[in-house]
């Protein structure tokens, strides 16, 4: 199994990368959010890759950061989810986005991502509860259901997700429901 390749990237054509290691081309298929993060081409790279061994094809897969590896292969466990729909869910949701839409069961952002269906998103949130966490980075703190409502009535109020967690994490723990919106209400109309 090859976990790392490091060398010199040569050529950069979404969602593919081709790096040379020691005058080796390797193909790379990586999610859109470590393809923003990689340097110019003809400097150096270093990707931790999951290869997958077909009848056909040997394919590699590349990912800037643990997590995102760690959340790839946990996605390619689900029946039905392959290795591209495992990219494209990475490519629309950051890790922490993903562990968070999965904590909080909201199908509604994993259908966001083109491919991915109703039910296929529901089989995704079943799979995938419990396996991401702090583990892979995850920023999600939210696990009591009152916070949970909290932050759904923020949402379905109009504030971004990013503007509804920070105003979550500051409120008391244990806080009620309408309480906490009313505390979470009086921060974001002051911030």
């Amino acid at each position: 199994m090859i976990g790392r390749i490091s060398g010199t990237l040569i050529e950069k054509n979404p969602p593919q990368v081709v790096v040379d290691v020691q005058g080796v081309g390797y193909e790379i298929d990586v999610p859109m959010s470590t393809f923003y993060n990689l340097p110019p081409t003809g400097e150096r790279v270093v990707l931790l890759t999951h290869q997958v061994v077909r009848e056909d094809a040997h394919l590699l897969y590349g990912f800037g950061s643990a997590s995102e590896r760690g959340a790839f292969r946990e996605l390619v466990k689900i029946s039905g989810i392959g290795p591209r729909m495992a990219l494209s869910v990475l490519s629309g949701l950051s890790v922490s986005d993903l562990a968070q839409a999965v904590t909080l069961q909201e199908s509604g952002r994993i259908t966001q991502v083109p491919g991915i269906g109703k039910k296929t998103a529901e089989r995704l949130l079943l799979e995938l509860k419990g396996k991401l966490g702090a583990d892979l980075g995850s920023s999600v703190a939210i696990t009591d259901s009152s916070s949970a409502d909290i932050l759904k009535a923020l949402t379905a109020l109009g504030y971004s997700d990013k503007e509804a967690m920070i105003a979550v994490r500051q409120l008391a723990p244990g806080v009620g429901v309408s309480d906490g919106i009313r505390a979470a209400l009086k921060s974001l109309s002051k911030g």
